[in-house]
């Protein structure tokens, strides 16, 4: 059995679908209260991982585990090692948790990872850099006005789709082999918010506005639905991207057999959310 924590996001629905369909016995777990978003036939239970003893209730009998930390519980000092002890009390075989690229350039702690790889349980890495579904901040005003506002107008990153964390999840909770590995995820080319936004246009079939925003009119934005911290390290990878950040990851195709997803297969899929 696998359990899926973060069940109803952006990588959580396309990886719980992608295990049912797979055959395998699934439980979906998230800290929201619906389950909505979860295929017909798999069980869905809350869990806070702020509260280790909600996880223990759906860890018995589990073989994998899909472990996502959202920025809540990163920015309330969700304890990861006492987590971590109950997954391993529980007998889980292994664990993967969803990371961060930002752990390795220093933008992001690296405890999260730590207390995984000290656990005891066998352990893989996934590292994305930006998703390409962090443009759906922009819907409400690409519906409305047909605009988007966004910092940072040219500076190129290799977002990648959520589906390409999914899949590379789904292998490494299946199969052997991926145990003490660390991968690095990203689209298959660097692209900016301008260009992100065209493509956008190019979907819908009429053109979308870019306004660029200053720093500080980005941080505000974002403050209303992310924590002050991940907002500050978000705008730095934005702003000012290492050579790390920038780069192309082989990972997503030596794992897959096939180049990523690019943001135009992205747009193509959720275009609903910005008509």
């Amino acid at each position: 059995m696998i359990v899926v924590t973060g069940a109803t996001g952006n990588v959580g629905k396309p990886l719980v679908r992608a295990l049912a369909a797979a055959g395998e016995k699934v439980i979906a777990t998230s800290r929201a209260i619906t389950s909505a978003d979860v295929p017909e036939g798999v069980p869905f239970q809350q869990v806070d991982l702020g509260d280790p003893g909600s996880l223990a209730t759906v860890l018995d009998g589990t073989d994998a585990l899909f472990l996502l930390t959202s920025g809540d519980f990163q920015a309330g000092g969700g304890d990861l090692h006492t987590l971590m002890a109950t997954v391993r009390e529980a007998r889980v075989r292994r664990v993967v948790l969803l990371s961060s690229l930002g752990v390795v350039t220093g933008r992001h702690p690296g405890h999260l990872e730590s207390a995984v790889e000290e656990s005891g349980v066998p352990w893989t890495l996934l590292r994305p850099g930006g998703f390409a579904s962090n443009t759906l901040w922009w819907a409400e005003t690409v519906r409305a006005q047909r605009t988007v506002a966004a910092p940072f107008a040219d500076v190129a990153l290799p977002l990648v789709d959520p589906a390409d964390i999914a899949e590379v999840a789904a292998l490494a909770l299946r199969e052997p082999g991926h145990e003490g590995r660390a991968y690095t995820l990203t689209g298959p080319e660097p692209i900016t918010p301008r260009q992100q936004v065209a493509a956008l246009g190019e979907t819908l079939g009429t053109p979308v506005a870019f306004i660029e925003q200053t720093r500080a009119e980005a941080s505000t934005a974002m403050a209303r639905f992310m924590p002050e911290p991940v907002v500050e390290s978000t705008l730095d990878a934005l702003s000012t991207p290492t050579e790390l950040e920038r780069q192309v990851s082989p990972d997503v195709e030596k794992l897959l057999g096939r180049s990523p997803r690019t943001f135009a297969e992205w747009a193509a899929r959720n275009i609903a959310a910005f008509e």
